[in-house]
């Protein structure tokens, strides 16, 4: 990113800046999503095809770094000869759980379409923590992560809220079940984004019907309908070991009434039983 930025940033005001973010939550399937979608014809793909983080992570440094990171106008508007609207757009999972996040895309991209998706909390909250483990962030169990959670969030929010180029590990890595409270994030969201510009997706009927939920997307995005070369998955974890049961019938009483939140907000139900 670093050496690409040397290339691009002479350029950065004649680059577009994005027509969608796709903002979480992690481990929903944002990089798959984000995969589809740049196989369209009406989209132009950034420059790093997922995880630019500016809005969370990299946000010091400037619009004009954001942008560089993006296609050149003129392209889009040579790929969009005909008459037919061009978009860009990235993906970076932490933007929805950042406390600041939704408050910098509604200053940013204020016209930005927002795409969530969401998956059954408990089984997010177990994927998040064996992607933690692989990467050698996390060395307790997942039932001493749960417990542990708390602690190693205490404070978190109010210092990156005070001190907003302050990182937190903890915040980003070790947020398990807090990443699943959908209805939280969403809510806060819509107080700085219109709630129009909002498409929540569930992960579950993605994977099970793919080309239903992209459909639903690009109707959302004003794309015309596409079908991809292949629907394929990435970076799926697989389970060696399900969810111990004792933390999983523990969590779902956790997650209960946030996901009745959750309901009321998208207005239906995503059958999160257990």
């Amino acid at each position: 990113m670093r050496g690409r930025r040397l290339v691009t940033a002479p350029t950065a005001p004649l680059r577009a800046l994005p027509d969608y973010l796709i903002i979480g939550g992690q481990r929903c399937g944002t990089t798959s999503l984000q995969r589809y979608l740049i196989q369209h014809p009406a989209v132009v793909a950034p420059g790093v095809l997922k995880g630019i983080h500016y809005f969370d992570m990299n946000f010091a440094e400037g619009e004009t770094w954001y942008r560089s990171q993006f296609p050149m106008r003129i392209t889009r508007a040579l790929r969009g000869r005909g008459g037919v609207a061009t978009l860009t757009g990235e993906a970076s999972p932490y933007y929805m759980f950042h406390p600041l996040g939704a408050e910098r895309i509604a200053a940013t991209v204020p016209a930005a379409k927002l795409i969530a998706l969401v998956r059954h909390p408990v089984d997010r909250a177990y994927s998040h923590y064996l992607h933690e483990v692989r990467r050698g962030f996390e060395d307790h169990s997942f039932e001493e992560a749960i417990d542990l959670e708390p602690e190693r969030l205490a404070g978190e929010q109010a210092r990156i809220r005070q001190d907003p180029s302050y990182v937190s590990f903890a915040h980003q890595h070790h947020s398990y079940a807090a990443r699943g409270m959908y209805a939280d994030q969403l809510e806060h969201l819509a107080k700085h984004v219109p709630r129009e510009q909002i498409l929540v997706v569930s992960s579950e009927e993605m994977f099970a019907d793919a080309a239903a939920s992209y459909g639903r997307v690009l109707e959302f995005l004003g794309l015309e309908p596409f079908t991809p070369a292949d629907f394929a998955t990435q970076n799926a974890n697989v389970y060696r070991e399900p969810i111990p049961q004792a933390a999983r019938a523990r969590l779902a009483a956790v997650f209960a009434e946030p996901n009745r939140r959750l309901e009321a907000f998208v207005g239906r139900s995503f059958g999160w039983d257990g």
